[in-house]
């Protein structure tokens, strides 16, 4: 008997142990990752590094009320060879918002800020300051997205003071969709987006269009889980009077690319 009793309260200071293990809450804390090569980086419509590659890499935190903070990097080719800074050609972003969903709409919405930071030497009386301060809000149903981006600095990637107006109120809106073809790990998506600059930089006014196919290599091997490829192909209606890298190799920023890529999320 003593036995027995010694056998369930052990087994009950066990099971009740791993009931508590069991039900312990997830941490709303996450941090999560990844690291891109791909063979050009293509900011709405535009090269960012006159068709060269580009290594990238960003962390992000999220809390499970919808909260998240990030920050973002890439290497750049226009900062010397489109805006005329003396050295620089690196990008950091610094981003924040909350977002989630509208109740049982199926909708989803989120809102932030992000601060494009490009670090370099410029002469500050002819060069304008390409640092820029964007806010934005963008809404989800299903395959689709649509986003606003609203511009708060008085120079916009670096059209703005002292070559044009203050550019502050330009915007950009992007209508986007992404499909998953069943359980094949394959990605569908589709874009287009419309630049429209403020005062006399309307010069740089432009629609941008891309469509891409991404593979998650996961579905290959769990060897390879967290590692996408894929590829994309972009235009832009873009003015090459306006969008031509006349400082350095003289390429059209704007003109019809295709893109590969390789990321890894952790």
């Amino acid at each position: 008997m003593k036995k027995l009793v010694h056998s369930l309260v052990l087994c009950g200071l066990v099971c009740g142990s791993a009931v508590a293990m069991a039900e312990e809450p997830a941490s709303p804390h996450k941090l999560s990752g990844s690291l891109t090569l791909a063979s050009d980086y293509i900011f709405r419509g535009i090269s960012q590094t006159g068709g060269d590659m580009a290594l990238q890499g960003g962390l992000e935190y999220t809390h499970s009320s919808g909260f998240y903070l990030g920050t973002w990097g890439s290497n750049v080719g226009w900062i010397e060879d489109f805006q005329g800074y003396d050295s620089g050609n690196v990008e950091i972003d610094l981003y924040g918002g909350y977002r989630g969903a509208i109740g049982d709409t199926g909708l989803t919405f989120d809102v932030g800020a992000i601060q494009y930071w490009y670090p370099g030497d410029r002469d500050s009386s002819v060069v304008p300051d390409a640092d820029t301060t964007e806010i934005y809000v963008g809404l989800g149903w299903k395959w689709f997205t649509v986003k606003y981006s609203y511009y708060l600095s008085d120079e916009v990637f670096g059209f703005g003071p002292p070559a044009f107006d203050d550019a502050d109120g330009t915007y950009y809106l992007d209508i986007s969709a992404s499909y998953a073809v069943g359980d094949t790990g394959l990605t569908l998506g589709a874009h287009w987006g419309t630049f429209q600059f403020e005062g006399n930089a309307d010069v740089a006014d432009y629609d941008d269009w891309k469509i891409s196919v991404a593979y998650d290599m996961g579905k290959l091997s769990s060897v390879m889980s967290g590692i996408t490829v894929g590829i994309a192909y972009s235009d832009t209606d873009a003015d090459k009077a306006v969008w031509t890298d006349d400082l350095g190799t003289g390429e059209y920023l704007g003109d019809s690319t295709t893109t590969v890529w390789l990321t890894k999320s952790f």
